[in-house]
């Protein structure tokens, strides 16, 4: 019993060394990839520290940091100051990384890369352009040998930040869809058939024979779909890639008070015209002290080091100045 009692004692002072924290996120789907890496390796290189994220679309990450029921949330749409307001404690809305939504198709018999213009995208979702064949998709891909097929339209289901991004875009580009149907993480759509997550989005467009969808470039990628070029604001047709994502944000103006910004239909010739920042969205002020130097450690290891790793998944990195600026406002959560 002697030699028991010190190895007990050995045993309860080693205890705290071993215990965890544990943080739990929620939100965009859009980032999940990247973020599921970032956690991951995080967690390899801190074994004490465990974050949990929960990819439920931006809608549904936002409704849980508002309810107090995850310490951060993550969207792809900026809270306007309204939402914001909304917050029970003060927030910063950092940029991780630059994505790009592409419109994805899977049609029976062509194997082709098809050109989308901006008013061929608006009518589809609009509902006014039902066919394949269609003279406007034909006009701008007069090469192509197009089926007489209907297309079945591929949306959200779910309040996301991948559906705030590609209507934020088409309200830029259609003044109908603008006073119509607008930009949100859901809106009222006029036709097609609505799906959960970037993930389902996905199934559907590979199962659906004459579905158009759209889709994070990985997700696109990784399901082996195709997708096609856009007609950017300079009147180029460009295809999503980490180099015309970057270029999108070339002319991106923030601050270090304000990191939100919209950079659909962005000016340059070699944008392309649907790539956007994704956020987290992060509690100023924390109750728990452990917590918050464990995430602040993380976001810094996030811009410092988390960064090189974003292109092997089909992200564009953040620009210097941005991370430095943000390096700056972390310094504000306590």
């Amino acid at each position: 019993m002697r030699k028991f009692f010190p190895l007990l004692a050995l045993l309860v002072i080693a205890l705290p060394s071993l215990a965890q924290t544990k943080l739990n996120g929620a939100g965009a789907t859009f980032p999940y990839p990247i973020y599921s890496k970032w956690f991951n390796e995080y967690h390899n290189l801190h074994s004490d520290i465990e974050i949990n994220y929960q990819s439920i679309g931006s809608g549904g990450g936002i409704r849980q940091l508002q309810s107090g029921t995850v310490d951060f949330g993550a969207s792809d749409m900026p809270l306007d100051d309204t939402k914001v307001k909304q917050m029970p404690m003060p927030i910063l809305q950092l940029p991780t990384v630059l994505g790009s939504v592409v419109p994805a198709y899977n049609i029976p018999g062509f194997s082709g890369e098809l050109k989308f213009t901006p008013q061929v995208l608006a009518g589809i979702y609009m509902g006014t352009i039902t066919n394949w064949n269609d003279k406007a998709i034909a006009a701008a891909n007069p090469d192509a040998k197009l089926p007489d097929r209907g297309i079945v339209v591929i949306h959200r289901s779910d309040g996301s930040g991948t559906t705030f991004v590609w209507t934020d875009y088409l309200s830029k580009v259609s003044p109908e869809w603008k006073s119509r149907v607008g930009s949100n993480t859901s809106v009222s759509w006029p036709v097609g058939l609505g799906a959960k997550g970037n993930e389902q989005v996905s199934g559907m467009i590979r199962q659906m024979e004459g579905g158009i969808g759209y889709v994070e470039l990985i997700y696109a990628l990784q399901n082996n779909i195709t997708f096609g070029s856009v007609k950017n604001s300079a009147g180029d047709f460009i295809k999503a890639s980490l180099e015309s994502t970057t270029a999108a944000a070339a002319g991106a103006k923030m601050s270090p008070n304000d990191f939100r910004v919209s950079i659909t239909n962005a000016p340059g010739k070699d944008a392309y015209p649907i790539s956007s920042f994704t956020y987290l969205l992060v509690p100023k002020q924390w109750k728990d002290s452990t917590k918050e130097k464990a995430f602040v450690d993380f976001l810094n290891w996030m811009l410092e080091k988390g960064q090189s790793m974003v292109t092997q998944l089909n992200y564009a990195p953040l620009p210097d100045a941005v991370k430095q600026m943000e390096i700056e406002a972390i310094k504000a959560i306590k």
